[in-house]
């Protein structure tokens, strides 16, 4: 990904037709066995290289407290609060004077598995202002708006009584988009201004043969809670950090003294390439010592994300321990459950990132990555000095 976007979610609908079900949630906040089905959409995009997430909420705001300010891979979550009903055009309009860039903004009720980078590359470059994924509705009932959509043979946006495909709620937008809500409130983005924008030849398209589900409905939740969580579960592999990916001078916490080992941008692109979720874990005592700040590590994990995704390689999820039972000061000084050899940190990888046990391994050059992946009972291998080399036997 060249260009940073933001990302923006629709999350203030009341879940009407839901009744009893939504009566004490909000409709994003469902689980789907322990997962949020809010959780399961920021987890699908957070290992892109995005400025901020935005949640658009309204109804039931204060549920979405946890989520302010929020950190997701390094990325802040910011919620912007409407007092009263605004339809869904009046909560974009909100965005007006934070986003400076393009964005993507998604329904927070429909889940869609679909290439991201195939559909967001180029688009700054064009003179449309929007750009819709489509998604077949043939045997698909769905309470989505703007139903029967086509592409013309240049990918332009028409309507089509014909056609099999309807709006799949993900929309990628340019800034300019602001100056076509002129209305703050009571306005329909799928009613009003996507079909005005239609007629404008100023949105195109494309389809989707991915996976998509939505939970606007009883019957649509029970779907996806039957099949959601299957089909988000991928391949994984947990990496140690310093040794395996970097070259391990002790305590590295500058970009500049940050280098990849031999083989490891190739052996993260085959992972990317073969759809696997990479999670790094690693121990950072040093913020504990006082050796450098958790802002340090922060902004080294930023600027590797930055660097990796310009070559279209992302990471899913990083997590850290900053104590030590005897070295660290003050706060971090104690026995914790997340350092290695413990198992912590893994075990709260599994759960906040739904990922199969059976599917997943690690990968580290010490004992201590050993035992704490011999605690979570998954599989081990110790990194080699080519770790791109060992991409063959590791998968065997």
């Amino acid at each position: 990904m060249k260009k940073k976007l933001d990302l923006a979610i629709l999350c203030g609908g009341k879940g009407k037709r839901l009744k009893e079900i939504t009566k004490n949630n909000s409709k994003p906040l469902l689980k789907l066995n322990n997962n949020k089905f809010l959780d399961i959409l920021i987890n699908f995009y957070k290992k892109y290289d995005l400025n901020k997430i935005y949640l658009l909420v309204g109804h039931k705001s204060y549920l979405y407290k946890n989520y302010h300010n929020k950190l997701v891979n390094l990325t802040r979550i910011e919620c912007i609060i409407e007092n009263q009903p605004l339809g869904t055009g009046g909560a974009l309009y909100q965005l007006k004077n934070k986003i400076k860039n393009d964005f993507i903004l998604i329904n927070g009720d429909s889940y869609l598995d679909y290439d991201f980078i195939k559909f967001v590359s180029k688009f700054n470059q064009s003179k449309n202002i929007c750009k819709i994924a489509l998604i077949k509705n043939a045997n698909y009932k769905s309470n989505k708006k703007l139903t029967s959509l086509d592409l013309n043979k240049n990918k332009k946006l028409i309507f089509n009584e014909k056609s099999k495909y309807m709006n799949a709620g993900v929309y990628l937008f340019k800034k300019d988009i602001f100056k076509y809500i002129k209305k703050k409130k009571f306005i329909s983005l799928e009613n009003e201004i996507i079909p005005k924008l239609i007629k404008k030849k100023l949105v195109f398209g494309e389809k989707n043969e991915s996976f998509f589900i939505d939970i606007g409905t009883k019957k649509n939740l029970i779907l996806a809670r039957k099949n959601l969580l299957k089909n988000t579960m991928k391949k994984s592999i947990i990496l140690d950090r310093d040794g395996v990916i970097n070259y391990d001078y002790g305590y590295v916490y500058k970009y500049s003294n940050f280098k990849f080992k031999k083989g490891v941008i190739e052996f993260l692109k085959k992972l990317n390439t073969n759809k696997f979720k990479i999670i790094i874990i690693t121990n950072q005592s040093g913020i504990g010592r006082g050796y450098y700040l958790k802002s340090d590590f922060f902004n080294l994990h930023k600027k590797i994300k930055s660097y990796l995704s310009k070559k279209n390689i992302f990471i899913d999820d990083v997590y850290f321990c900053p104590h030590h039972p005897r070295h660290a000061k003050d706060k971090y000084k104690k026995k914790c459950f997340c350092r290695k050899p413990k198992p912590g940190m893994i075990l709260k990888a599994i759960k906040e990132n739904n990922l199969d046990r059976r599917e997943l391994f690690m990968v580290g050059d010490k004992r201590s990555d050993f035992l704490a992946a011999k605690n979570s009972s998954i599989k081990f291998f110790y990194a080699e000095e080519n770790i791109s080399k060992q991409f063959k036997n590791i998968f065997n």
